[in-house]
Protein backbone atom coordinates (compact mmCIF):
# COMPACT_ATOMS: atom_id res chain seq x y z
CA UNK A 1 0.00 0.00 0.00
CA UNK A 2 1.49 3.51 -0.97
CA UNK A 3 -0.43 5.32 2.00
CA UNK A 4 -1.71 3.26 4.92
CA UNK A 5 -3.99 6.53 6.00
CA UNK A 6 -7.51 5.93 5.52
CA UNK A 7 -9.71 8.31 6.71
CA UNK A 8 -12.02 8.13 9.48
CA UNK A 9 -15.34 10.06 8.73
CA UNK A 10 -16.46 11.47 11.53
CA UNK A 11 -18.58 14.25 9.71
CA UNK A 12 -21.88 14.08 10.46
CA UNK A 13 -23.27 15.26 7.24
CA UNK A 14 -23.01 14.14 3.36
CA UNK A 15 -22.21 16.78 1.47
CA UNK A 16 -19.47 17.65 3.76
CA UNK A 17 -18.17 14.29 4.14
CA UNK A 18 -18.10 14.50 0.33
CA UNK A 19 -15.84 17.56 0.23
CA UNK A 20 -13.91 16.76 2.49
CA UNK A 21 -12.40 13.60 0.91
CA UNK A 22 -11.92 15.32 -1.86
CA UNK A 23 -10.32 17.89 -0.23
CA UNK A 24 -7.46 15.33 0.91
CA UNK A 25 -8.01 12.20 -1.47
CA UNK A 26 -4.10 13.17 -2.49
CA UNK A 27 -2.72 12.58 0.85
CA UNK A 28 -4.84 9.44 2.14
CA UNK A 29 -5.17 5.81 1.31
CA UNK A 30 -9.06 5.05 1.94
CA UNK A 31 -11.75 5.72 3.79
CA UNK A 32 -12.96 4.35 6.78
CA UNK A 33 -16.94 4.68 7.34
CA UNK A 34 -18.13 3.70 11.02
CA UNK A 35 -21.30 3.50 13.20
CA UNK A 36 -22.09 6.88 13.25
CA UNK A 37 -21.63 7.62 9.24
CA UNK A 38 -23.61 4.13 8.38
CA UNK A 39 -26.14 4.97 10.56
CA UNK A 40 -26.67 8.62 9.22
CA UNK A 41 -26.30 8.35 5.98
CA UNK A 42 -26.78 3.94 4.89
CA UNK A 43 -26.36 2.56 2.02
CA UNK A 44 -26.76 5.90 -0.09
CA UNK A 45 -23.72 7.10 2.09
CA UNK A 46 -21.83 4.43 1.30
CA UNK A 47 -21.89 4.26 -2.42
CA UNK A 48 -21.85 8.29 -2.50
CA UNK A 49 -18.28 8.03 -1.13
CA UNK A 50 -17.28 4.71 -2.61
CA UNK A 51 -17.72 6.53 -5.84
CA UNK A 52 -15.21 9.09 -4.84
CA UNK A 53 -12.82 6.08 -5.64
CA UNK A 54 -10.73 5.35 -2.84
CA UNK A 55 -10.98 1.90 -1.65
CA UNK A 56 -13.82 1.47 1.85
CA UNK A 57 -13.14 0.25 5.06
CA UNK A 58 -16.77 -0.59 6.59
CA UNK A 59 -16.42 -0.66 10.38
CA UNK A 60 -19.23 -2.06 11.99
CA UNK A 61 -17.95 -4.23 14.03
CA UNK A 62 -20.14 -7.16 13.85
CA UNK A 63 -20.31 -9.16 16.94
CA UNK A 64 -23.50 -11.67 17.04
CA UNK A 65 -24.39 -14.92 17.00
CA UNK A 66 -22.18 -16.65 13.68
CA UNK A 67 -25.23 -17.47 11.52
CA UNK A 68 -26.77 -13.68 11.95
CA UNK A 69 -22.50 -12.05 11.50
CA UNK A 70 -22.40 -14.39 7.94
CA UNK A 71 -26.06 -12.80 7.06
CA UNK A 72 -24.59 -9.31 7.87
CA UNK A 73 -20.92 -10.15 6.35
CA UNK A 74 -22.80 -11.39 2.88
CA UNK A 75 -24.96 -7.88 3.34
CA UNK A 76 -22.48 -6.00 2.62
CA UNK A 77 -21.13 -7.42 -0.74
CA UNK A 78 -22.56 -4.52 -2.33
CA UNK A 79 -20.76 -2.01 -0.88
CA UNK A 80 -17.55 -3.71 -2.41
CA UNK A 81 -16.04 -3.21 0.72
CA UNK A 82 -12.01 -3.70 0.91
CA UNK A 83 -11.78 -3.93 4.66
CA UNK A 84 -14.71 -5.09 7.29
CA UNK A 85 -14.64 -5.80 11.21
CA UNK A 86 -16.18 -7.66 13.28
CA UNK A 87 -15.32 -8.30 17.92
CA UNK A 88 -12.47 -10.93 18.56
CA UNK A 89 -14.43 -11.49 21.57
CA UNK A 90 -17.55 -12.64 19.54
CA UNK A 91 -15.71 -15.90 19.50
CA UNK A 92 -14.24 -18.18 16.82
CA UNK A 93 -17.04 -20.06 15.06
CA UNK A 94 -18.42 -16.40 14.63
CA UNK A 95 -15.25 -15.68 13.32
CA UNK A 96 -14.74 -18.61 10.68
CA UNK A 97 -17.95 -17.85 9.37
CA UNK A 98 -17.80 -14.03 8.41
CA UNK A 99 -14.35 -14.94 6.91
CA UNK A 100 -16.32 -17.63 5.11
CA UNK A 101 -19.32 -14.69 4.21
CA UNK A 102 -17.03 -12.31 2.82
CA UNK A 103 -16.51 -11.31 -0.48
CA UNK A 104 -13.48 -12.04 -2.31
CA UNK A 105 -10.48 -10.11 -1.76
CA UNK A 106 -12.30 -8.47 1.04
CA UNK A 107 -10.24 -7.72 4.22
CA UNK A 108 -11.65 -9.72 7.22
CA UNK A 109 -10.15 -8.37 11.11
CA UNK A 110 -11.21 -8.60 14.11
CA UNK A 111 -11.53 -6.00 17.02
CA UNK A 112 -9.39 -6.85 20.18
CA UNK A 113 -9.71 -3.97 22.26
CA UNK A 114 -10.96 -1.08 21.99
CA UNK A 115 -8.51 1.85 21.97
CA UNK A 116 -11.00 3.96 24.17
CA UNK A 117 -10.33 0.93 27.08
CA UNK A 118 -7.20 0.11 29.09
CA UNK A 119 -6.58 -2.22 31.85
CA UNK A 120 -9.08 -0.80 34.56
CA UNK A 121 -11.56 -0.54 32.10
CA UNK A 122 -11.12 -4.49 31.17
CA UNK A 123 -10.73 -5.38 35.02
CA UNK A 124 -14.30 -3.90 35.32
CA UNK A 125 -15.63 -5.91 32.52
CA UNK A 126 -14.45 -9.00 34.26
CA UNK A 127 -11.55 -9.41 32.15
CA UNK A 128 -8.20 -9.89 34.52
CA UNK A 129 -4.45 -9.54 33.08
CA UNK A 130 -2.63 -6.61 30.96
CA UNK A 131 -3.82 -4.63 27.95
CA UNK A 132 -0.97 -6.73 25.88
CA UNK A 133 -2.25 -10.06 27.36
CA UNK A 134 -5.99 -9.58 25.86
CA UNK A 135 -4.94 -7.92 22.81
CA UNK A 136 -2.35 -11.01 22.13
CA UNK A 137 -5.11 -13.88 23.21
CA UNK A 138 -7.85 -12.40 20.96
CA UNK A 139 -5.53 -12.04 17.86
CA UNK A 140 -3.82 -15.59 18.52
CA UNK A 141 -8.08 -16.85 18.26
CA UNK A 142 -8.53 -14.66 15.48
CA UNK A 143 -5.50 -16.20 13.57
CA UNK A 144 -6.98 -20.02 14.43
CA UNK A 145 -10.26 -18.52 12.98
CA UNK A 146 -8.99 -18.06 9.72
CA UNK A 147 -9.41 -14.10 9.78
CA UNK A 148 -6.83 -12.07 7.89
CA UNK A 149 -5.76 -10.05 10.65
CA UNK A 150 -7.01 -7.71 13.94
CA UNK A 151 -7.27 -4.03 14.83
CA UNK A 152 -5.66 -3.02 17.95
CA UNK A 153 -3.65 0.11 19.26
CA UNK A 154 -0.07 0.93 18.33
CA UNK A 155 1.26 -0.04 21.73
CA UNK A 156 0.22 -3.86 21.12
CA UNK A 157 0.87 -4.18 16.98
CA UNK A 158 4.38 -4.49 17.16
CA UNK A 159 4.32 -7.39 20.13
CA UNK A 160 1.31 -9.46 17.54
CA UNK A 161 3.31 -9.13 14.43
CA UNK A 162 6.25 -10.71 16.09
CA UNK A 163 3.64 -13.88 16.34
CA UNK A 164 1.58 -13.24 13.34
CA UNK A 165 4.24 -12.13 10.46
CA UNK A 166 1.81 -11.83 7.54
CA UNK A 167 -1.08 -10.69 9.38
CA UNK A 168 -2.72 -7.04 8.48
CA UNK A 169 -2.85 -4.92 11.15
CA UNK A 170 -5.87 -1.74 11.81
CA UNK A 171 -4.25 0.71 13.78
CA UNK A 172 -6.82 3.10 15.38
CA UNK A 173 -6.22 5.64 18.15
CA UNK A 174 -3.65 7.87 16.41
CA UNK A 175 -2.48 11.39 17.40
CA UNK A 176 0.24 13.45 15.77
CA UNK A 177 2.87 14.52 17.72
CA UNK A 178 1.81 17.12 20.48
CA UNK A 179 -1.92 16.33 19.21
CA UNK A 180 -4.42 15.74 22.05
CA UNK A 181 -5.48 12.37 23.30
CA UNK A 182 -9.13 13.24 23.66
CA UNK A 183 -11.28 10.17 24.54
CA UNK A 184 -8.31 7.80 23.31
CA UNK A 185 -5.94 6.49 25.79
CA UNK A 186 -3.61 3.60 24.32
CA UNK A 187 -2.47 6.37 21.86
CA UNK A 188 1.04 6.66 19.52
CA UNK A 189 1.93 8.50 16.70
CA UNK A 190 1.34 7.57 12.98
CA UNK A 191 5.11 7.10 12.49
CA UNK A 192 5.62 5.15 15.42
CA UNK A 193 2.42 2.48 14.41
CA UNK A 194 4.02 2.16 11.19
CA UNK A 195 7.30 1.49 12.69
CA UNK A 196 5.84 -1.30 14.89
CA UNK A 197 3.93 -2.93 12.23
CA UNK A 198 0.56 -1.38 11.28
CA UNK A 199 -0.58 -2.28 8.11
CA UNK A 200 -3.54 0.47 8.26
CA UNK A 201 -3.57 3.76 10.59
CA UNK A 202 -7.09 4.98 10.97
CA UNK A 203 -7.07 9.12 11.62
CA UNK A 204 -9.80 10.69 12.36
CA UNK A 205 -10.28 14.18 14.33
CA UNK A 206 -6.61 15.37 13.36
CA UNK A 207 -7.21 15.76 10.00
CA UNK A 208 -11.18 16.34 9.83
CA UNK A 209 -11.43 18.70 12.30
CA UNK A 210 -8.08 20.84 11.48
CA UNK A 211 -8.53 24.08 10.98
CA UNK A 212 -6.80 23.23 7.29
CA UNK A 213 -7.90 19.46 6.55
CA UNK A 214 -5.23 19.61 3.88
CA UNK A 215 -2.38 20.46 5.72
CA UNK A 216 -2.84 18.14 8.48
CA UNK A 217 -3.04 15.79 6.08
CA UNK A 218 -0.19 16.39 4.27
CA UNK A 219 1.96 16.75 7.47
CA UNK A 220 0.99 13.27 8.83
CA UNK A 221 1.65 11.46 5.47
CA UNK A 222 4.87 13.43 5.43
CA UNK A 223 6.01 11.85 8.79
CA UNK A 224 5.21 8.37 6.50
Amino acid sequence: MSNPVYLALDVPSLEPAKALVEKVRSHIGGVKLGLEFFCAHGAHGVHEIAHLGLPIFLDLKFHDIPNTVAKAVQAIHVYQPAIVTVHASGGRAMMEDAKAAAAEGCKVVAVTMLTSLDTNDLTATGVYGSAETQVMRLAELAHAAGLDGIVCSGQEVGMVKKAWKDGYFVVPGLRPSGGGTGDQKRVVTPRQARDNGASVLVIGRPISRADDPVAAARAIEATL
